[in-house]
C-alpha cells in the first residue's frame, strides 16, 4: 500500500482513538497515538496476514496488545479494516460492549485478555511455539509492548525462552514513547540500551529512530527474517500523544481523555479525515495443521501403591492417545512432579519452561488460545508467584483450557521446609470463576481425575501429594468432578470427618481409633474441593452432630471454609483442623502432629466435642 494511503489511514485511526475515548470519558488516547503509525503500517502495509471473516483461521497471523491500555488503537485498527462501525466504536467501555477498556476475547479479534503489563510476550511465545512445533503452520505472531512494561521480569522470562526455542516466527514491537504513567520511564529514549538488552537475550534487533516515519516503519518490517532462527524485536522511538500538539510528549496525560472543546481542537490539527477509507489486510498463507497421533505406551498397573505425583505422570501418558491436542509444560522440576514420565514417552509434546513460572503460565495460555490443552506443573507453592498470569488467563473465557498441577503440597512434604510447601494453592485456585479444584488421595484417584481434567473444558487445578499413599480404590473406579467418596458409614455415626489427600488417610486412622471406643465417625473423601458434593455434605450434616474438616493447607480459603460456606444454611456446626502455625523443617509425621491435623489430633477434637 502506498505511503500516502497509509498516512491517511493513520489519520483516520487517530481520529477514531480520540473520538471513542472522548465519548467514553475514559481510556488511554495518548498511549494509543504513539503506536498508531507502527500498527497501521503492520496491519495495512502487507506484513500482517489475517482472514477477517474467520478470526480463528489456524493460518492467521496473530497480534497481541501486551500494552493493553492502548485498546483504543486496537479497536480503531479494526474499524479501519472495515469490521467495526463508528456506532460500535462509540460503545467503547460501555457495559455489555465487547470493546472493553483493555482487550478481552469478548471482542472476536482479541487473542487473550491483556492489560496487566508484562504478560503479552509470554502469550505470544506460546502461540509462536504452537505454530512452530505443534501445528507446524507458517503464521507469525506479533506483540505490541510499551516501554514501561519492559521493567517487568516476565518480559525477560519470555525473551530468553523465545530465544531458546528459536522462535523466528515471533516479532516484538516496542513502543518507546518515553513517558509512563507518572513521568519518564527508566530508560527514556535510550534506544541503544534497549537494543543491547534484547540482543543479549539472543534477539534479532531492528531500531527505528522515528516510529512515525511510515517509510522507515515499512522498511523495518521488510528487514524481519523469519528464517534466521531468532525472534525479532522492532525498537521504535515514538512520541506519546503524536498528532495533537498539546498532547505530544507532555507528562500528565496518561489515562486522561479530551473534553469536547479539546477534541474539536485536536480534530482540526489532524486535518482531513476520511471515515470511508478502509485498509486491506493481506490473506494468510494457507496450510493444514499437523496431526499428532501418539502411539499408546504400555504401562502395566503397578502392584505397589504410587504417590499421587507419580500417578500424575503415568496418567498423562495414558490419556495422550485419546487427547491429541494436549501439551505438557513444566518449570524444571519434572523429575519431582513426574511430568518427566510424559516427556520420556512423548518428547515432541513436552516443553521445558525452566524456572520461570510466570512465563510458563502465559505460554500455556498462548497454546490454549490455539486450541491446545496444556497441562502445567510445578511445586504448588510456586504457582503463587504466577497468580497474576493465572487470574488473567480466566478472562480468556472459553479459550483458557489450562490444567494446573501442583506437587509438594502441604507441611507433609517434611524436611524441605516452608519455602517448598504449597499451603495457599487451594485458596488461590478456588477464587477463579468457574475453576475446578481436585485433591486425590491415592494413585487410582489421581489417574481418574487427570482424565476428568482432560475431558473438562476450562481451568482445572489438582494438587498432588509428594509421598506414597496407601491405595484406597480399585482400578476403574469413577471420580466425577463435583463428587466425593464416603469411606466409613453407619447408622450410628455421630460425627463426620471430611478429608482430602493425605489428611483423608489420617481421618481413616482416627475413625478406626474412635470406633474402638464405640464412637462411630463417617469419613468423606472430598476429592472435588470445587465444585463440592453438596448433596453428600448436607446428608452428613443432617445425620451427624458435627462436621470436622481436616486439611494440609492454611485455614484461610481452604477446605474448611469451603465446607462451612456450603453448609451455612444448616445448624450442624463445622469445625476446621488446618495449618495454623508457621511450619518448619521436620519429618512429615512430626509436622502433621505439630499442626494438629494428624489422626491423634482428630481423635482429640472428636473427644472434646
Amino acid at each position: 500500500m502506498a505511503t500516502s494511503t497509509l498516512t491517511k489511514l493513520a489519520t483516520r485511526v487517530r481520529y477514531d482513538i480520540l473520538h471513542m475515548t472522548t465519548e467514553a470519558g475514559s481510556g488511554h488516547p495518548t498511549s494509543s497515538l504513539s503506536a498508531t503509525d507502527l500498527l497501521t503500517g503492520l496491519f495495512f502495509g502487507g506484513t500482517f496476514r489475517f482472514d477477517l471473516d474467520h478470526p480463528q483461521n489456524p493460518c492467521n497471523d496473530r497480534i497481541i496488545f501486551s500494552k493493553g491500555h492502548a485498546s483504543p488503537l486496537f479497536y480503531a485498527l479494526y474499524a479501519a479494516a472495515g469490521v467495526l462501525s463508528q456506532e460500535e466504536l462509540l460503545t467503547y467501555r460501555r457495559m455489555g460492549s465487547p470493546l472493553e477498556g483493555h482487550p478481552t476475547p469478548r471482542f472476536a479479534y482479541a487473542e487473550a485478555a491483556t492489560g496487566s503489563l508484562g504478560q503479552g510476550l509470554g502469550i505470544g511465545a506460546g502461540i509462536a511455539m504452537n505454530g512452530r512445533y505443534v501445528d507446524k503452520l507458517p503464521y507469525n505472531t506479533y506483540v505490541l509492548m510499551g516501554d514501561s512494561e519492559v521493567a517487568e521480569g516476565s518480559i525477560w522470562e519470555a525473551a530468553e525462552l523465545a530465544s531458546h526455542y528459536q522462535l523466528d516466527n515471533l516479532v516484538g514491537i516496542l513502543d518507546i514513547n518515553r513517558l509512563g504513567q507518572r513521568g519518564e520511564t527508566m530508560l527514556g529514549w535510550d534506544l541503544e540500551t534497549y537494543e543491547a538488552r534484547f540482543a543479549a537475550f539472543g534477539w534479532h534487533t531492528i531500531v527505528i529512530e522515528d516510529g512515525h516515519d511510515i517509510d522507515a516503519v515499512q522498511a523495518a518490517y521488510g528487514e524481519i527474517d523469519h528464517s534466521c532462527g531468532r525472534p525479532t524485536i522492532l525498537i521504535a522511538r515514538t512520541i506519546k500523544g503524536k498528532g495533537v500538539s498539546f498532547l505530544e510528549n507532555q507528562d500528565g496525560w496518561h489515562g486522561k481523555t479530551l473534553n469536547g472543546e479539546q477534541f474539536d481542537r485536536a480534530v482540526l490539527e489532524l486535518g482531513p479525515v476520511d471515515l470511508n477509507l478502509h485498509g486491506t489486510i493481506e490473506a494468510p498463507v494457507q496450510a493444514v495443521p499437523a496431526v499428532w497421533a501418539p502411539v499408546p505406551v504400555d504401562q502395566p498397573v503397578s502392584a505397589k501403591a504410587l504417590s499421587p505425583r507419580e500417578a500424575y505422570g503415568r496418567a498423562l501418558v495414558g490419556i495422550a492417545p485419546t487427547h491429541p491436542g494436549m501439551v505438557v509444560l513444566d518449570a524444571e522440576v519434572s523429575n519431582s512432579t513426574f511430568a518427566i514420565t510424559f516427556r520420556n514417552a512423548y518428547p515432541e509434546r513436552f516443553f521445558e519452561m525452566y524456572i520461570a513460572e510466570q512465563n510458563m503460565v502465559s505460554t500455556a495460555l498462548g497454546f490454549s488460545t490455539r486450541g491446545k490443552m496444556p497441562f502445567v506443573s510445578t511445586f504448588a507453592a510456586f504457582f503463587s508467584r504466577a497468580f497474576d498470569q493465572i487470574r488473567m488467563a480466566q478472562y480468556a473465557l472459553d479459550r483458557a483450557n489450562i490444567k494446573f498441577v501442583g506437587s509438594h503440597a502441604g507441611v507433609s512434604i517434611g524436611p524441605d521446609g516452608p519455602s517448598q510447601m504449597g499451603l495457599e494453592d487451594i485458596a488461590l485456585f478456588r477464587t477463579l470463576v468457574g475453576s475446578v479444584v481436585l485433591y486425590p488421595a491415592d494413585d487410582t484417584a489421581t489417574a481418574a481425575l487427570v482424565r476428568q481434567m482432560a475431558d473438562h473444558h476450562g481451568i482445572c487445578y489438582m494438587r498432588t501429594t509428594r509421598q506414597d499413599l496407601p491405595r484406597l480404590y480399585k482400578t476403574g473406579e469413577e471420580f466425577p468432578i463435583g463428587g466425593s467418596k464416603t469411606l466409613r458409614h453407619s447408622d450410628d455415626d455421630r460425627v463426620t470427618l471430611v478429608g482430602a489427600g493425605i489428611t483423608l488417610h489420617e481421618a481413616l486412622k482416627a475413625a478406626d481409633t474412635l470406633a474402638a471406643a464405640d464412637i462411630h465417625a463417617r469419613v468423606i473423601d472430598l476429592y472435588s474441593v470445587k465444585p463440592l458434593d453438596l448433596a453428600t455434605l448436607h446428608k452428613a450434616a443432617a445425620e451427624t452432630a458435627a462436621i470436622i474438616t481436616i486439611e494440609d493447607h492454611y485455614a484461610e480459603g481452604g477446605i474448611g471454609e469451603a465446607v462451612a460456606a456450603a453448609l451455612s444454611d444448616v445448624a450442624t456446626p463445622v469445625f476446621s483442623l488446618a495449618v495454623r502455625k508457621l511450619p518448619m523443617s521436620g519429618k512429615p509425621e512430626e509436622l502433621l502432629a505439630c499442626e494438629d491435623i494428624d489422626a491423634a489430633a482428630i481423635v482429640r477434637r472428636v473427644q472434646e466435642l
